[in-house]
C-alpha cells in the first residue's frame, strides 16, 4: 500500500494545484517514489472525501498537510480504520500560528488526540516546530519535512549584467513575510547599481494586512523613476517556475518560515535568494539580518555577481532533502 499526501485543496480543477500545499505534495511525493516508497497524492475536500478515498482505497499512511480536519473527525477516521496512520503535518513555524488561531488549537487537540488514540500522530516540516512542542508540552512531534524534486543541478543562470534589473519578491502577501524590507533593499540595490528596476510581487493574494501593505508599497516606490511594480498573477507551479527563471534575483527576507517553496524553485532554476535565518537550510551566506535593510541589499549585490551562488544554493538544496528522505524512512520504517 502506498504512503497518502492529503492536502485541502482549493483550487477549482481537483487534479491540478495552484495552491503551495499541494505543490510540496507533489514534490514530497516525487522525491518519496525515487527512494522506493510508493507514494500517492490525494487532493480532498473534507473528513467525508478522505473517508470516501479509504474506502476505495485502504491505505496503511496518511499524512494530512496541515491542520485542517476538526479534532472529533480525526477522531471517528481514526476509529474507522484502524489499520491506518494518521499523521497531521503541521506546515507553520510557531511565528506563523499567530495568523491563525485555528491552526494552533487543532495543533493542541492532535496532541490530546494522540495521547488517546493508537494511530493518530502529530508532525511538523520543521525540526524547529516539533522541538518546540517536545519542550513546551512534552507532546510527541515527528518530523516530516517537505521535500524538493530535483532533477540536476540547475543551467548555469547568468547573473546581472547590465540592462533592467528582476528582482522577485512572491509569495503570499501578508505581514510575516516582510515585503516592505524586501522592497526597500531592491530600491537601493538598484540605486546602487545605477539599473532600472523591476520589482516582481504576486499579486491577487493579500491576506490579514496585505492591502495596507501594498499601499505602503506603493507609497514607497510610486513616482520614482525606473522603478516598476509587476504584480505576476497567481499560476500554475510550471509556469511560476518559468517566472523565476526570468529573475535575476529573489528577496525572501521572512520573519518565520517552516521551509519556503519560493526559495527552492530559485534553487531549482538557479537563482539565488537573500532570505533570513528562518530558512535555515539555505546556505549560510544567503542569509541576512531580517529587520536590517541595507544589509538585505548588500548579500543580494554580492549574490547577483557570485557565479557560484546556485551551485551553493543547489548543494544545501539537495543535503536538506536527502536528510529529509532519512527522516521519512525513519518514521515509515519504526512502524
Amino acid at each position: 500500500m502506498s504512503v497518502i499526501l492529503a492536502y485541502k485543496n482549493f483550487a477549482a480543477n481537483r487534479n491540478i494545484s495552484h495552491i503551495g500545499l499541494g505543490v510540496a505534495a507533489i514534490n514530497t511525493a516525487k522525491v518519496l517514489r525515487r527512494a522506493g516508497i510508493a507514494t500517492e497524492v490525494w487532493p480532498i475536500l473534507s473528513a467525508s472525501d478522505l473517508r470516501k478515498k479509504l474506502l476505495a482505497a485502504p491505505a496503511r499512511d496518511v499524512i494530512i498537510s496541515a491542520p485542517w480536519i476538526p479534532a472529533a473527525e480525526m477522531q471517528s477516521l481514526s476509529i474507522e480504520f484502524p489499520d491506518t496512520e494518521f499523521v497531521v503535518n503541521c506546515h507553520s513555524n510557531v511565528g506563523f500560528l499567530q495568523a491563525d488561531r485555528n491552526g494552533i488549537k487543532l495543533v493542541r487537540e492532535m496532541m490530546d488526540l494522540e495521547l488517546g488514540t493508537p494511530n493518530v500522530h502529530l508532525a511538523g516540516n520543521s525540526r524547529r516546530f516539533c522541538d518546540w512542542i517536545r519542550a513546551g508540552f512534552g507532546s510527541p512531534c515527528v518530523y516530516l519535512p517537505n521535500l524538493y524534486w530535483l532533477e540536476g543541478p540547475p543551467l548555469w543562470h547568468q547573473g546581472f549584467r547590465g540592462g533592467t534589473l528582476r528582482i522577485g519578491v512572491f509569495g503570499a502577501t501578508r505581514p510575516l513575510k516582510n515585503l516592505m524590507s524586501a522592497a526597500g533593499a531592491a530600491l537601493e540595490i538598484c540605486r546602487n547599481l545605477t539599473a532600472p528596476l523591476e520589482l516582481w510581487l504576486s499579486g491577487g493574494r493579500a491576506e490579514a494586512g496585505g492591502d495596507s501593505i501594498l499601499a505602503a508599497l506603493k507609497e514607497m516606490l510610486g513616482g520614482l523613476p525606473n522603478v516598476n511594480l509587476v504584480f505576476n498573477p497567481w499560476q500554475s507551479w510550471p509556469k511560476f517556475r518559468k517566472t523565476i527563471a526570468h529573475m535575476h534575483l529573489l528577496l525572501q527576507p521572512s520573519y518565520t518560515e517552516s521551509f519556503n517553496m519560493v526559495t527552492a524553485d530559485g534553487v531549482a532554476e538557479g537563482v539565488a535568494s537573500v532570505v533570513s535565518d528562518a530558512i535555515d537550510w539555505a546556505p549560510q551566506d544567503w542569509k541576512a539580518n531580517v529587520d536590517d535593510v541595507l544589509d538585505i541589499s548588500r548579500i543580494g549585490r554580492r549574490l547577483l555577481y557570485d557565479p557560484r551562488s546556485a551551485q551553493d544554493g543547489y548543494r544545501a538544496l539537495e543535503s536538506y532533502v536527502g536528510d529529509g528522505v532519512d527522516a521519512y524512512k525513519q518514521y515509515l520504517a519504526i512502524r
